[in-house]
């Protein structure tokens, strides 16, 4: 991998990851486009770098939302005894908590089952079928996220005030993310406007929820790419890997912006006309030959 194509690489994962559009999707179908999957063992190689590089989204949320995470851990302190009790410390602990339980079933089912997702669906096809369900879904759901949007009177909810079970059930629908071409993302925000949530309230929990999530598969992915050298010298050394990084924190970090407005004003459909234009022309283009993945 040159540092250019580990730029694009990285740029695509920034601005897709927190859109409802898969940047898992994404990036196997760019990473095919550039020739990078050669073999069985670049193709692991390179699946690695996609998951791993989201560790620079992780941290492009976690300094956007830096108060919400330092307020959390300050409640966390507080209920441990540690500090002296702070304003609204106990909201910001009710945050932790149901934060917590959304990433529970992630934590356990993703251990359990992610080798096997991505041994036998990390391919063109079904990230191309997922991608194309996903967009008719969203486009499906756009009128009743407008109104939400318009009208708050019945959204009364937002990460602090969910119950047990809606946090969990947030959870359960963020592990059908374990489909590539899904979209993580837009599953915690669907969950999230089911739970009463308002579109810019359900958006934000999803960012934060990404945290645990993201973090916790690129510090696994991390540690094996750190084993096995052999991986890390495929990729083109540290040089290209840095620069993914970089490249993927500063597009999270603008991409999170734009989307938290244009939620708040009830946008989503194009999310949806773009995985199903996308899925289409891809589709039409390995039928006809000249699109090759």
């Amino acid at each position: 991998m040159t540092p250019f194509e580990a730029i694009i690489l990285g740029i695509v994962e920034g601005v897709t990851e927190y859109l409802p559009v898969s940047s898992t999707g994404h990036l196997i179908l760019v990473s095919r486009w550039l020739g990078l999957v050669t073999s069985e063992e670049s193709r692991k190689s390179i699946d690695t770098f996609n998951i791993v590089v989201q560790g620079a989204a992780v941290l492009a949320v976690a300094g956007l939302y830096r108060r919400d995470v330092l307020a959390m851990i300050r409640a966390l302190l507080v209920a441990c005894k540690l500090m002296r009790p702070v304003p609204m410390y106990w909201r910001h602990l009710q945050l932790a908590r149901n934060l917590f339980l959304s990433f529970i079933p992630a934590a356990i089912i993703g251990l359990l089952l992610d080798d096997w997702f991505e041994s036998r669906f990390f391919a063109p096809v079904p990230v191309l079928g997922a991608l194309a369900l996903g967009g008719v879904v969203i486009i499906a759901i756009a009128p009743w996220v407008r109104a939400r949007a318009r009208d708050t009177r019945g959204v009364g909810r937002d990460g602090a005030t969910l119950t047990i079970p809606v946090a969990l059930g947030i959870g359960l629908l963020q592990c059908v993310a374990l489909f590539p071409g899904t979209s993580r993302s837009m599953m915690t925000i669907l969950g999230g406007l089911m739970g009463g949530m308002s579109p810019r309230d359900a958006a934000k929990y999803s960012f934060l929820l990404a945290l645990p999530t993201l973090g916790s598969a690129c510090l696994y992915k991390s540690y094996g790419l750190w084993k096995s050298g052999g991986m890390l010298e495929q990729l083109g050394g540290w040089m290209p890997f840095s620069l993914g990084m970089v490249a993927a924190f500063i597009s999270a970090a603008l991409s999170v912006q734009w989307l938290i407005g244009y939620l708040g004003k009830g946008g989503i459909a194009i999310f949806g006309w773009w995985r199903v234009g996308l899925a289409a022309v891809l589709f039409v283009g390995i039928w006809q030959g000249w699109v090759k993945l």
